[in-house]
């Protein structure tokens, strides 16, 4: 590979994280099978750190696998096996696909009610008087 197509790649991966994606892209892949979606990630085999003694630091177990369309993350170091972590790699992103394939509902605009502006006017007067008693008498 020459510089060149490496840059070009590079440059296509930050174009492709600048985008923004709605759920509706989300969800379809989401509806991907996990073969086609890990086609789709990066995946690094790097060693684990951290509790779990020789079972964990003997080998390059960990998996950290990233989805190249949306740049969802996943790490797994769970098991001391990399193909087992590797699926749970391919479970995280496809649940968090999951999650953001959900539309966002819409916020209602809401006017407070007439008692509610009562009650927090009365608040607002009461703690302004507590504040006007915890004052210095003035000398005249």
């Amino acid at each position: 590979m020459s510089v060149d197509h490496l840059l070009f790649c590079c440059r296509a991966t930050i174009w492709c994280m600048e985008q923004t994606i709605t759920y509706r892209e989300y969800a379809a892949y989401a509806a991907l099978p996990l073969d086609e979606l890990a086609r789709e990630c990066e995946i690094d085999a790097f060693h684990a750190s951290g509790p779990g003694g020789q079972g964990v630091n003997t080998a390059d177990s960990a998996v950290r696998m990233r989805h190249l369309p949306t740049g969802i993350v996943a790490v797994s170091r769970e098991q001391r096996s990399q193909l087992q972590n590797r699926e749970r790699c391919l479970e995280k992103i496809h649940a968090e696909l999951l999650r953001r394939s959900i539309p966002l509902k819409k916020r209602l605009h809401t006017r407070p009610t007439k008692a509610s502006k009562e009650r927090r006017l009365a608040e607002k007067r009461r703690i302004s008087q507590n504040k006007r008693l915890r004052r210095r008498p003035e000398d005249e």
